[in-house]
């Protein structure tokens, strides 16, 4: 059976077990719209929550960026998963007890404020389209390859798919959706790392394969670091970014993970706090098993891609064309080469291949079997590698069976529609919900808000496309700074909300809009105006921006409350009343 025949079985199967989930499931009140009525299973709603959380970013990217730049890589591996424990041990349990399932209706009820609640609406919006930006772009990905057509095409294709599975099944059809997203995209990470550990080291478990002593007596840290630098690159496990923009980085994605919207309402789908509570031990089990894997598959990558490109076969003969798997992955331009010397040999090295790092091409093939690109500069790389490919094309790369390919594929869908998805349900649920009921106009049915959902989450799902088709970057760096966004925006007010009685409207207000605009501008100026990391301040990179953006929403914040009006008596009493356990008041007076 050909792999394209596997591909579209694997991906054509998921998808139709998807939308008969959705079907089976399909949302007929708001409360199973937004909600799925509350009665999900802990340990089911932990495999949603793992899959919603486990994003294109997570799947496809993040062992493409270890891969590439090493140590650096690191603080994606500790802000995301330090921020679902913060998350899961600090907010989850409280707001949940609160009883208010999304960022902006807990805003505006313990802010006693429609300011309050239309400002977190815009945060939450923002958050949201930044992050679903890099899922879509996952999934055009995917397709692009697979399917043998253009990214466009493939996003297109991908909104189809979530438009039947967010917009009729709403958060019902969503998470079991997510339950069976999740055995899928776990299958799909673990089959081929395991294969691969035993390829490279002999070792079943990929976890210890970063450890493990290869053939030559060298470890595969050891044996990376060496073929980094031969070909003029740093040691793998030297890291380029400053201590205090990977501490900053690390603290952004661990406090944005904390504020993410549509991770924060998977608690409320549960029947009791406490099933939050186990629900959240559940999901960071889970989540483990993918995070702990992570860095041996970006080793086993690179040291397969260096090998393969810039290598000799057994008999020692040094490759003078591009291997099939190279080949394969050219058609979806995120990947390339130009023989610059004419010498028909392959070098992968430090550099840019192209100018700005993408090639552009045009018509043709060169005479040794590269593609021709219209602005091919000297001294540098041969070679193009679009990161986001690594976790992809690594089955290919080590030659493992076709159908092996085919599950990587469809996980990897699964992973970005999983995500998506969710982040969907929180756009239209703003809109709906907390703009239109609770703000606009609070005498619309039932029916009417639901109606309101589904026309939201269909302008978000165009919008969302569109943001696919065009990113400001790859996978994980488009995620990156939409945590950074939820960082200095939605953690702050929700902390502070929680943990301080003293915290009132003109606070959280002018706290939310000085770090929400900060990030924005930080951002916007080096991703957009032509900002260079020599003029970052104090070294500070747009992803690590965010915990700036968070400092200056905590100062603000603080100095405003504490010159205006306290939170009325009973707001203050709300907040005591959520930090008790249930039933302790009764046991400390016996």
């Amino acid at each position: 059976m050909s792999l394209d025949l596997l591909t579209y079985i694997f991906i054509g199967g998921s998808f139709a077990l998807y939308i008969a989930i959705a079907i089976w499931a399909r949302a007929g009140s708001t409360k199973e719209f937004y909600i799925a009525g509350g009665g999900v299973p802990p340990v089911a709603n932990g495999m949603a929550t793992a899959a919603d959380w486990m994003s294109a970013a997570s799947f496809i990217s993040l062992a493409g960026i270890v891969s590439f730049i090493g140590r650096d890589g690191a603080a994606y591996l500790m802000g995301w998963t330090g921020g679902y424990v913060l998350l899961a041990m600090l907010l989850a349990p409280y707001l949940r007890k609160f009883g208010k399932f999304t960022v902006p209706d807990f805003v505006g009820d313990r802010y006693y404020s429609s300011t309050a609640r239309t400002i977190a609406v815009i945060c939450t919006i923002v958050i949201s389209f930044t992050y679903v930006a890099g899922q879509m772009r996952g999934v055009g990905i995917v397709f692009s390859r697979y399917l043998h057509v253009d990214i466009t095409t493939g996003v297109v294709v991908g909104m189809i798919i979530v438009f039947f599975y967010a917009v009729l099944g709403g958060m019902k059809g969503i998470t079991y959706t997510q339950v069976a997203q999740y055995c899928v995209l776990i299958l799909a990470f673990m089959v081929p790392a395991i294969f691969l550990s035993m390829q490279v080291t002999g070792h079943i478990l990929p976890q210890t394969g970063l450890g493990a002593t290869l053939d030559s007596g060298k470890t595969v840290l050891t044996t990376l670091n060496e073929l980094s630098v031969e070909l003029g690159f740093d040691q793998y496990t030297q890291g380029n970014k400053t201590t205090i923009d990977m501490f900053f980085m690390t603290a952004a994605l661990m406090c944005g993970t904390a504020g993410l919207p549509h991770v924060i309402v998977r608690f409320f789908t549960v029947p009791r706090v406490k099933d939050a509570r186990i629900s959240a031990g559940w999901a960071l089990i889970f989540i483990a098993i993918l995070y702990t894997t992570v860095p041996a598959v970006a080793g086993f990558g690179r040291v397969n891609l260096i090998e393969t490109i810039n290598g000799a076969d057994s008999n020692g003969v040094e490759y003078t064309q591009m291997p099939s798997w190279f080949k394969n992955w050219e058609e979806s331009g995120l990947i390339a080469w130009v023989d610059k010397n004419g010498d028909g040999k392959v070098y992968y090295s430090a550099g840019n291949a192209f100018e700005g790092g993408k090639p552009v091409f045009v018509e043709g093939v060169g005479d040794s079997g590269e593609r021709l690109t219209s602005n091919a500069t000297a001294n540098a790389s041969e070679v193009y590698v679009d990161r986001d490919i690594m976790v992809l094309a690594n089955p290919e790369i080590a030659n493992l069976p076709d159908w092996v390919i085919a599950l990587v594929a469809a996980g990897a869908v699964a992973a970005a529609l999983s995500t998506a998805a969710g982040l969907l349900l929180v756009i239209s649920t703003s809109i709906s919900h907390d703009l239109m009921k609770r703000t606009i106009n609070p005498s619309i049915s039932d029916k009417q808000e639901l109606r309101y959902a589904r026309m939201a989450a269909i302008v978000a799902i165009l919008i969302a496309g569109y943001f696919g088709i065009n990113p400001p970057g790859f996978v994980a760096q488009v995620v990156a700074l939409a945590f950074g966004l939820a960082a200095s925006s939605v953690f702050p007010v929700i902390i502070m909300g929680i943990f301080s009685t003293r915290m009132n409207t003109q606070g959280a207000v002018s706290g939310m809009v000085v770090g929400l605009a900060s990030t924005i501008a930080y951002i916007v100026y080096f991703k957009f105006m032509g900002g260079t990391a020599d003029q970052w301040w104090f070294g500070i990179s747009p992803e690590g921006f965010g915990t700036v953006g968070m400092i200056l929403n905590f100062v603000v914040a603080m100095l405003v409350s504490s010159v205006t009006p306290p939170p009325p008596a009973e707001i203050q009493a709300i907040i005591e009343d959520i930090r008790i356990p249930r039933g302790a008041a009764e046991a400390h007076v016996h």
